[in-house]
């Protein structure tokens, strides 16, 4: 018997091979298909033939077409992207997804909450957009994307999310653009029907800079269970939360749900510390943040180039070194393909995506790394 199954496990071992990497959400074998595929029509892959006829079939990584881009406010707009093969609709309300965008030749990655409500087999899916003067790929989004522009996909990630079935009473706690995740979770509560105890906390410096204005006002009207409280910082200050007992007297009783600057979120975190329930509080943080090794951005030094450069928390070493006239290995440029992995010699980075923090004598990803104080790279 054992002489029998090993043969057949070895041909489908070799036959995975080569898309052992790839994210598949219909079981193993479609990864056998797509390895048989890919050794039948080497030197050339499947995704040279298929991308002719549509680039979103590929077997090679997710991706998705930008259909269209929606204003929200001056500074932010509702992207909706059509994935491709291989993307899964059965997210939960309040993950990311990473977006990977082609500009002036280079690959950008960042993620965004999606606003869109979870479901398989679902044709489209949105994320929502604030430019920002420090964000490069999200005033892209914003102002500079045309519709049918293809980008490459993740699929989606975090913590921060909303069990099914919910809380019987919540408590959202947003600003800014820290609503795009709750606004998942809202709508996705409406779709199923299932509208439990809400209280929304929500802060922006006026009307006009309030995401989803119309739309939350009308969950307001049509939603009993919802109760919209909106600050507006520039006429009313900022959310004091060692006085939230005068905005939402039974707080202390709530599963809550935060997501915004890191201020606000700190103070949020202390007042729920010090009331001994922070185990009722549920974060999300949109920045990384600084650590006593230096915090975010630094100076990176290239040892065997003898060059070095300062860069701040946004920037991949990989940039970095380009930016020198370094030549550095790579290849997706989004944290996939392990091309530009190097030793890092000292110091500290973190990654861009997951905020991990790795130390000297680590083997680091350099598109995806960034300064977190002075480091040295063996290139």
């Amino acid at each position: 018997m054992t002489s029998t199954l090993n043969p057949l496990k070895s041909f489908k071992r070799w036959a995975r091979s080569p898309a052992k990497d790839v994210e598949s959400v219909s079981g193993s074998w479609v990864n056998l298909v797509r390895g048989l595929a890919t050794r039948a029509t080497t030197p050339l892959l499947p995704d040279d033939y298929l991308s002719l006829l549509n680039p979103l079939w590929s077997a090679r990584e997710l991706r998705g077409e930008i259909v269209a881009v929606k204003p929200e406010t001056e500074d932010t707009a509702t992207v909706v992207i059509r994935p491709g093969w291989g993307f899964s609709g059965d997210y939960r309300p309040g993950q990311y997804v990473g977006i990977g965008l082609r500009v002036d030749g280079k690959w950008h990655w960042r993620s965004y909450s999606l606003t869109s409500v979870p479901q398989r087999g679902e044709n489209e899916i949105t994320i929502t957009v604030k430019a920002t003067p420090e964000g490069f790929l999200s005033a892209h989004l914003v102002n500079g994307v045309e519709p049918g522009t293809i980008v490459r996909l993740q699929s989606a990630k975090g913590d921060f999310a909303l069990p099914n079935p919910p809380p019987d009473e919540l408590l959202f706690i947003t600003a800014g653009s820290g609503i795009t995740p709750i606004m998942g979770m809202l709508r996705s509560l409406r779709g199923r029907g299932q509208f439990p105890d809400i209280v929304h906390l929500h802060s922006a410096p006026s009307k006009e800079a309030v995401i989803f204005y119309d739309e939350l006002r009308e969950i307001e009207k049509e939603e009993r269970g919802y109760r919209l409280l909106l600050q507006l910082t520039e006429t009313d200050g900022k959310v004091d939360f060692n006085e939230l007992d005068n905005l939402v007297s039974d707080w202390r009783d709530r599963s809550a749900w935060a997501c915004g600057p890191a201020a606000m979120l700190d103070a949020v975190e202390k007042v729920w510390q010090d009331n001994d329930i922070e185990d009722a509080l549920h974060m999300e943080r949109f920045t990384i943040a600084a650590t006593d090794k230096g915090g975010e951005g630094g100076t990176v030094k290239f040892a065997i180039s003898d060059k070095e450069i300062e860069i701040d928390g946004a920037t991949s070493i990989l940039e970095a070194g380009e930016n020198l006239g370094i030549q550095m290995p790579f290849g997706c440029r989004m944290g996939i393909c392990q091309t530009c992995v190097l030793p890092l010699e000292d110091g500290y980075i973190r990654d861009i995506r997951s905020g991990e923090e790795h130390g000297a004598g680590d083997r680091i990803q350099t598109c995806i790394s960034t300064a977190s104080g002075n480091c040295t790279i063996k290139v």
